[in-house]
């Protein structure tokens, strides 16, 4: 079938997204050039994104090429057992509202840039910092590492094509490059909030043109109990103890991504965070839901279908039905863009909140702590432009599906979940417990990740969890003091958390 976006219309198409989300980057450059001479500024956007725009950002981290392009992939391949990933985006929100507003209150007070900040005070242990931070690194660039993937899936896809795989990644990836040094956080958000509107107008005219020319689910149910019945029935057993863990493992290892923490501290008010996170709630439902059965829909679109063909499954369907007329032509130009526009806002955050780690809590902390803002801030640059070309080496032939890769990085990142939640609850949390357990759990985690075991069916990053917790609190009982310091009570001018010594244990 031929392509609408294969030629000049979809080079053209990719080119007027690329320059829109590098004006962006240059006019936010350009109205705030003092933009580079503040933590505060470059990597939180001065704390002071409203409603609106804080509901966008935290969208395009929750919901990023991966979910567009790898989900509806997943669930082409594995039927309705993909049906999960409806729910464990709503238990990803259940865990924000159970943590972001008191730490936003404490990040405000205390003037956190990081989560490693929030860490650092809380727990007051060079161990516990420096664990934390490692950790998120891996997740950030395994997270980035996704991304990079999915910019050259969708644009490949997208274009039928006609724009390799390589040479969509180089494109975005500098574009984003360039915004992102210039713009700092408000590039990021106000990119976010460009693709966030194309993404759900064009998803839903995706889902509206499948079920018109390919027919509906009831179609693409018979087809599956022809083909692939194995495909149509829910998890059982092993299976289902598989997915009711999952959610655990999302719910809790999303909901502590860096950069999403990063979105928490950047809120212009509690109001404003809590009004954001509310209207996240119908997300799951709206994007989540619909890229599900897109997913499904494609059976009857694209039968048989390898592994490798089916990662650009989204893309061939879009473009077939730009064909069919005028409205859905412009329709899957917005879908075009957003998908892309939101792979790399969801880099453009990833990349923002690794160099700030690298700046702030390594560089500013232990190598150079008197440094000024502008120095950290140009490390970070310099490093983060260096990780992103090590990661283009790797997603230059993608080592896995973005299903596997998205896996991967949650089952060691959830390992800092405890410390970040539990530590603002449990005043009696004490820090080499905290570190004990963080530790074990990641090696466990990683053990059992690399070796492919999964005993009782349960993911690694799962069994790591149980024996972080089981270290965190037997320690804490143990050895913690029950009187620990209230961080959020009233009074005192705020403290700059890199003020504080590093090498104290308690």
């Amino acid at each position: 079938m031929e392509l609408a976006f294969s030629g000049m219309s979809g080079i053209l198409i990719m080119l007027f997204y690329g320059m829109a989300m590098l004006a962006i980057g240059v006019t936010t450059f350009l109205r705030n050039k003092k933009i580079h001479g503040s933590l505060d500024e470059y990597y939180l956007g001065g704390r002071s994104l409203g409603t609106l725009v804080l509901f966008f950002t935290f969208f395009a981290t929750q919901y990023s090429g991966n979910t567009v392009i790898g989900y509806s992939a997943e669930a082409y391949r594995v039927g309705y057992a993909n049906l999960v990933t409806v729910p464990f985006f709503i238990m990803i929100v259940l865990v924000y509202l159970l943590y972001a507003p008191r730490l936003y209150k404490i990040s405000r007070k205390h003037n956190i840039v990081t989560p490693v900040d929030w860490l650092q005070l809380r727990f007051k242990s060079k161990a516990v910092s420096i664990l934390g931070a490692i950790i998120m690194l891996y997740a950030l660039g395994n997270f980035l590492l996704e991304q990079l993937i999915a910019i050259g899936q969708g644009v490949a896809g997208l274009t039928g094509g006609t724009v390799p795989y390589q040479v969509g990644v180089i494109f975005f990836i500098t574009i984003m490059i360039i915004y992102g040094w210039l713009g700092g956080m408000r590039s990021v958000a106000y990119t976010d909030t460009m693709q966030g509107i194309a993404l759900l107008v064009g998803v839903f005219m995706l889902l509206i043109g499948t079920i018109l020319y390919f027919g509906g689910l009831p179609e693409a149910g018979d087809y599956i109990r022809t083909y692939s019945p194995e495909n149509l029935g829910v998890p059982e057993g092993v299976g289902l103890v598989t997915w009711s863990n999952f959610l655990l493992l999302v719910g809790f290892g999303a909901a502590v991504y860096p950069n999403a923490i990063q979105r928490i501290f950047s809120a212009k008010n509690e109001r404003a965070l809590k009004r954001s996170l509310t209207q996240m709630a119908w997300m799951p439902f709206l994007t989540a839901g619909v890229v599900f059965i897109i997913g499904i829909l494609a059976y009857t679109a694209f039968p048989d279908l390898s592994v490798a063909e089916s990662e650009q499954v989204v893309g061939m369907m879009a473009s077939v039905i730009a064909n069919e007329n005028i409205i859905f032509y412009v329709a899957m130009v917005l879908l075009f863009g957003g998908i892309i526009a939101a792979i790399v806002s969801t880099a453009d955050s990833v990349l923002l909140t690794f160099s700030s780690i690298i700046s702030k809590d390594l560089y500013g902390r232990y190598i150079n702590p008197g440094a000024s803002d502008t120095r950290k801030i140009m490390v970070g640059k310099i490093l983060g432009v260096a990780a992103v070309a090590f990661l283009l080496v790797i997603a230059w032939n993608p080592p896995a599906t973005l299903y596997q890769v998205f896996v991967l990085k949650l089952e060691i990142l959830v390992q800092v979940a405890p410390a970040i939640i539990l530590g603002l609850y449990w005043q009696r949390s004490h820090a080499k417990s905290v570190f004990a357990g963080m530790l074990a759990g990641t090696l466990l985690a990683a053990f059992f990740t690399f070796t492919g075991l999964k005993p009782l069916g349960m993911f690694s990053g799962i069994w790591g969890l149980i024996l972080n917790l089981a270290i965190y609190t037997g320690g804490s009982l143990v050895f913690g003091d029950a009187a620990g310091e209230d961080l959020e009570a009233d009074g005192g001018e705020p403290v700059e958390v890199s003020s504080i010594q590093p090498l104290q244990d308690h």
